[in-house]
């Protein structure tokens, strides 16, 4: 379980490295409010992984950082940089699931509380990705909506 749990923390580093990536591209587009809103991403994530490290030592457990690899760093356009953050909360729910499966074969209540919280969020995280890729698209490149998505998008708390 504890290798599984690793694996999920370094996961979610990725992410947040992934996120990162995506607002500095955002931020080379000029899209502000985008950047914005996946440097809030990215600090989720971050937290995410804290949540799952101080898990593990609490269990009694140790922490094995992998190495991160580089993220993507240009997408073709701002409906194509969405998608990869959609399907990165899909893959990434996919993964919480397993890690559920695998506690519950091992009878570790522990762990399946613990992650009962993540599970939650992933609902939420795939949720707002979805709802954030629909209305990209339905933009599509008319500039003028583009720019009021990212005002609305630089409001993010």
């Amino acid at each position: 379980m504890q290798e599984l749990l690793n694996k999920q923390l370094n996961q979610e580093l990725r992410n947040a490295y992934l996120y990162l990536s995506m607002s500095a591209y955002f931020d080379d587009l000029g899209l502000k409010g985008f950047a914005h809103y996946f440097k809030v991403q990215a600090k989720e994530e971050v937290g995410h992984a804290m949540k799952i490290y101080e898990f593990i030592y609490d269990a009694g457990g140790k922490v094995i950082l992998s190495e991160v690899p580089q993220p993507k760093t240009s997408w073709g356009s701002v409906s194509e940089a969405i998608e990869d953050f959609y399907v990165a909360e899909v893959e990434n729910t996919k993964r919480f699931y397993e890690l559920m499966d695998a506690a519950r074969g091992e009878n570790n209540k522990a762990v399946e509380s613990f992650l009962k919280w993540f599970i939650d969020e992933q609902v939420e995280e795939v949720s707002n990705a979805n709802e954030l890729l629909t209305k990209v698209k339905m933009i599509g490149e008319h500039k003028p909506t583009l720019l009021m998505l990212d005002a609305k998008l630089a409001e993010r708390k």
